[in-house]
This record gives C-alpha cells, sequence and structure tokens, in this order.
C-alpha cells in the first residue's frame, strides 16, 4: 500500500490484512470488493458524532485510490483455423498498487 500523508499532524491508526483495511479499529473495508474496470476513489470522513462515514462529511481522515482492475490475455487453445484462442483473465487485486491518503485528526 502507498502511503501519503497530506498534512501535518496526527493520523488515524489503520492496519492491513490481505484486501482489507481497518480504521480506528472502527472501519474496516474489503478494497477488493470496490475494485472495478475504472479507477475508484473513496472519501473517509469524521462526522459531528466523532464517527467514521464514507463521503464528505465534517472533516477528511483518509482518502483510498485503487487502481483500474488490469487483465491479461491467457491462450486458451485453438480456433477452427488453428490460431491460437485467449481469454481475458482478471489480474489478482494488488494491495501494493492501493494509495492510502491520510490527513490530520487534530482540530
Amino acid at each position: 500500500m502507498i502511503i501519503i500523508e497530506k498534512n501535518e499532524g496526527l493520523k488515524i491508526d489503520y492496519s492491513t490484512r490481505t484486501t482489507k483495511l481497518t480504521l480506528k479499529d472502527e472501519l474496516t473495508i474489503d478494497l477488493s470488493k470496490y475494485e472495478r474496470d475504472f479507477p475508484v476513489h473513496l472519501d473517509i470522513c469524521r462526522n459531528e458524532f466523532d464517527m467514521l462515514t464514507f463521503g464528505l462529511s465534517t472533516r477528511y481522515v483518509a482518502q483510498i485510490d485503487i487502481p483500474a482492475r488490469e487483465y491479461q490475455m491467457v491462450e486458451n487453445g485453438t480456433d477452427e483455423e488453428g490460431a491460437p484462442k485467449y481469454d481475458k483473465v482478471a489480474v489478482p487485486f494488488d494491495m501494493g498498487k492501493v494509495t492510502l491518503t491520510l490527513w490530520s485528526m487534530e482540530g
């Protein structure tokens, strides 16, 4: 996972396990479930009750950027003319390509 600290100050506690990101031991997100054929951007904020929420709210805590799903062409036999046939197969989700941008919890 690529980590960017957007500003100075204390950041939210986070941990990762396989394809899951946990923030403040309160919100766990399986990032592989959000992978699409286009880049995905998720905003995580704190609301006025100090709860973590998706989308815009009182204060940014983190932003998650998941790159577009990648594919590879895998040979799958031959056609009736003897030419190779290929299947488009999704490359497994890679947490190392996800960017987590952290914002200060202070203020």
